[in-house]
């Protein structure tokens, strides 16, 4: 009763929000996603073994990928997040970048890896990535989830890539659509 009670709610949401009106495909699955997680996450143990690092998540987007990457780290981290944004509730176009909350960060000195859900043009980690160097690091590494087969506009390039995918919109496991269905457990590819 309460199954049934709940997919009815589900299915009258995504027909307000148009998530059923939407043309979407299953582009990765969340077993996909948990094994390539474990793997970076492996390899990452391996290159900070014995040293700390200051993790910093680039909001929203990040969030599930640095929450489940993070429960497989075995060296000592501390977590800060700054906040990119550029679309915001204008879908699959991209907008102005608005970058935020770098002031109160202290990283003279300190190792830094950046995480990111999506490296499309490579604008938003270039932006981050320099923006985190006036800091004063003594190393700043990078690592994302998707990267997307396009001309890059970034100079800065990830050290670690989970997944390259073509050029599609997605979203799930953290990307967005206007604001929405972060919390999908898989990455689906759209089309409005």
């Amino acid at each position: 009763m309460y199954k049934l009670l709940l997919m009815l709610l589900l299915f009258q949401f995504g027909q307000i929000c148009g998530f059923s009106d939407m043309k979407k495909d299953i582009l990765i699955s969340e077993q996909e996603i948990a094994k390539e997680v474990e793997a970076v996450a492996a390899d990452l143990n391996q290159h900070y073994q014995n040293r700390e690092v200051v993790i910093i998540g680039i909001l929203k987007g990040s969030i599930c990928f640095l929450s489940d990457l993070i429960r497989h780290l075995e060296f000592p981290f501390q977590i800060e997040f700054v906040t990119a944004s550029s679309y915001g509730l204008r879908g699959t176009k991209p907008g102005e970048l608005k970058l935020s909350g770098f002031d109160a960060l202290d990283l003279k000195g300190k190792e830094v890896l950046l995480v990111d859900d999506i490296y499309d043009t490579g604008r938003t980690l270039s932006s981050v990535f320099h923006a985190l160097e006036k800091k004063d690091p003594k190393c700043l590494s990078s690592i994302v989830l998707l990267r997307k087969e396009v001309d890059q506009l970034g100079d800065i390039i990830p050290d670690w890539v989970c997944f390259d995918i073509e050029d599609h919109f997605v979203l799930g496991y953290g990307l967005d659509y206007k604001e929405l269905f972060r919390g999908l457990k898989a990455i689906y590819t759209v089309e409005e």
